[in-house]
């Protein structure tokens, strides 16, 4: 696999989770997995995490996006070389996301797999990068065949690419329920960030661009203060848009009960998790939504737009509530939700429920299957 980020090098979002929950389930199924991937600076060359070998390429980082992503492939392809020179060829080259698609056109001698696990069109909601675009074009074009995310991200694919739709299979990710798991108090977590231990708690978990839809839970806000004044709305994780978000709550009179926390240590992440009432994805575009699986393991009732991968995945009323990404509807669905403390609760066990669905080891038996006959359909 190749990857500009896993949970055991340099992490930066969600794509960490998912290679690095596909690399193990794969391995669980009884095959060698190797995952070639950027550094940190205080990092070795080479790791083994739970069965899976990390090869940590090395290379200047300098430029812009574009510089830095063609060495990191340069570096990716001299390490798999060095590595088939010693113990032989790769069956599968699996590459994700449109930063790894020089390697994947440069390694013609290979099986290939592109996994998209958004688009540029998608991320930043009809714009975007042109030269980004293209990447993705590219990856999608040199592979034997595309992997994406839910049934949304495939339309996506034939719309804006023209991938044929035989070339693409839905696998969707996985989550590792155990980690999400934390025995907490919720009114000792909720003290620690001054929240009475009887108000509601909403939390935002994610990146805050246009994509997530931060603001719209922002905007949501007085019309929940309506019904419940006592609410509490607690923000984890930072981007473009928090400047706005801040001073947008101040503008609304909402700042006294809007916490921006930034990036958290994954044991303050898992508190508040553990501790909240209401996960909100209020996102625009969302061709999966991790975070969703992280607030399902939670055991937290969710509130969340009725788009893409969160369309699919929730079972309306029955694990979270789907609502129009505006903030009177999700206002609604807030609202809904905290007026009856045993929904919440319900919800959040059918979602834990529903996850069993979801284990990395059951999605990978999936991915063999298309590893297997990926020859089918021959070349580009």
């Amino acid at each position: 696999m190749l990857s500009w980020e896993s949970l055991h090098s340099v992490r930066v979002g969600g794509l960490a989770q998912a290679v690095t929950g596909m690399a193990e389930g794969l391995v669980k199924n009884g095959h060698e997995g190797h995952v070639f991937t950027r550094s940190e600076l205080d990092q070795s060359n080479y790791d083994v995490f739970n069965g899976v070998h990390y090869h940590r390429c090395k290379f200047d980082p300098g430029g812009d996006i574009f510089e830095h992503t063609r060495k990191m492939c340069d570096a990716m392809i001299d390490d798999i070389r060095k590595v088939e020179n010693k113990s032989g060829k790769f069956d599968v080259i699996h590459g994700h996301d449109w930063m790894v698609a020089d390697a994947l056109e440069k390694l013609q001698d290979h099986y290939r797999v592109m996994s998209f696990h958004s688009t540029e069109q998608g991320r930043t909601v009809g714009g975007g990068s042109e030269r980004i675009a293209e990447k993705e074009w590219l990856g999608g074009y040199v592979s034997n065949k595309v992997l994406t995310v839910s049934q949304a991200m495939k339309s996506e694919l034939e719309e804006i690419y023209q991938i044929p739709s035989e070339k693409i299979h839905v696998v969707p990710n996985g989550c590792f329920i155990q980690d999400m798991v934390k025995d907490v108090d919720p009114g000792r977590i909720k003290e620690k960030y001054d929240i009475h231990p009887l108000a509601p708690m909403i939390l935002f978990l994610g990146r805050m661009t246009y994509q997530k839809g931060p603001d719209i839970m922002l905007d949501a806000i007085p019309h929940v203060f309506d019904y419940r004044g006592d609410a509490e709305f607690v923000l984890i994780g930072d981007g473009e848009m928090r400047w706005y978000l801040e001073m947008r709550a101040n503008q609304l009179g909402v700042s006294h009960s809007t916490r921006f926390l930034g990036y958290l240590p994954d044991e303050d992440k898992l508190d508040l998790l553990n501790a909240t009432d209401v996960v909100c994805i209020p996102s625009r575009n969302e061709p999966f939504g991790l975070v969703l699986f992280e607030a399902w393991a939670a055991g937290d009732a969710v509130v969340a737009s009725n788009v893409g991968g969160l369309r699919e995945n929730i079972d309306n009323f029955v694990n979270g509530i789907k609502t129009t990404p505006s903030p009177q509807p999700i206002a609604w669905g807030i609202n809904f939700a905290i007026d009856d403390p045993e929904l919440v609760r319900r919800l959040g066990r059918e979602g834990k429920k529903k996850l069993r669905e979801f284990r990395w080891d059951r999605i990978c038996r999936k991915l063999r299957v298309i590893y297997r006959d990926i020859d089918k359909y021959g070349g580009n």
